[in-house]
């Protein structure tokens, strides 16, 4: 086996190989030192240790990413499927078609994690039992007339949204190398953010005090309880550049913070969401 030759094919589809490998730009001498020290038998295990320095996800950590997201989708498609289907909540018309869009969106966006995760040969987690008042199962959280009162049905609406774009580009660097996966990830994303946007105009429409994006870490909604969707949102410095007054520009601390979106760990987004789940 003659590794240089295995890396010159690669490199032929991926020009950065080399510098995946080794940053410091040393790969050609450290590959003939290494080549010459390990026995040839050993050369497979090697391959593979490097290979995932240079492409980092493991097909465990590709799952996970995926389970996660798939149970925030179960989330919010039953949320919008419940909302729909709820007497008398949402007016007639295009508010109706617009929930109705977005429900659309989530039960797409299941049934292709789960499709995803079948390919993977992984068995989906299945759907929780959810509590859309955030009682835990008590229906007597700060939400308990979520499908009574359309106002507080749309609150939520906002909640999910926003934490559900947070937390996809969380985990957007354990998708990295994934090609199709990654590209599908970002994808959900992008219409997580048109519906966040979509959402809050809503709020809007009917009397609220938010914008189509979040400033600062105002949760627009004024409940505690949903503050740590927002928290961490308020940063004014991107890769080490603070954007507020960049370059002596008027640029206030709040079109700063409007302009980045920060994202959540999945430590965090499983922490917002417990409340919602039995």
């Amino acid at each position: 086996m003659n590794i240089l030759n295995i890396l010159d094919e690669i490199e032929k589809v991926d020009g950065e190989v080399y510098e995946r490998l080794n940053p410091r730009r040393k790969a050609m001498k450290d590959f003939f030192n290494f080549g010459s020290k390990v026995a040839a038998a050993s050369l497979p295990f090697a391959i593979g240790s490097m290979f995932k320095t240079a492409y980092g996800q493991t097909t465990a950590t590709v799952e996970q990413v995926f389970q996660y997201a798939l149970t925030l989708e179960y989330l919010e498609a039953e949320f919008y499927v419940r909302g729909v289907a709820a007497p008398g909540l949402i007016p007639a018309g295009a508010s109706l078609g617009a929930i109705t869009v977005i429900r659309d969106h989530e039960t797409q966006h299941v049934a292709f994690l789960r499709k995803a995760l079948q390919g993977l040969g992984k068995t989906p987690v299945a759907k929780p039992t959810f509590d859309f008042s955030a009682g835990n199962g008590s229906g007597t959280g700060p939400f308990a007339t979520v499908f009574t009162n359309y106002d507080i049905f749309l609150a939520v609406a906002q909640v999910f949204e926003d934490t559900g774009v947070r937390a996809y580009k969380g985990q957007a660097p354990n998708l990295l190398r994934q090609g199709a996966l990654l590209t599908a990830a970002l994808n959900i994303h992008s219409v997580e953010a048109r519906h966040a946007a979509k959402v809050r105009q809503m709020r809007k429409a009917r009397g609220a005090n938010v914008k189509p994006w979040i400033t600062g870490k105002d949760n627009g909604i004024g409940l505690a309880a949903v503050q740590p969707s927002y928290d961490g949102e308020e940063l004014d410095t991107q890769a080490g550049i603070k954007i507020t007054g960049i370059n002596g520009q008027a640029i206030s601390f709040n079109a700063a913070t409007e302009s980045f979106d920060e994202p959540l760990t999945m430590g965090q987004v499983l922490g917002i969401v417990d409340p919602f789940i039995v």
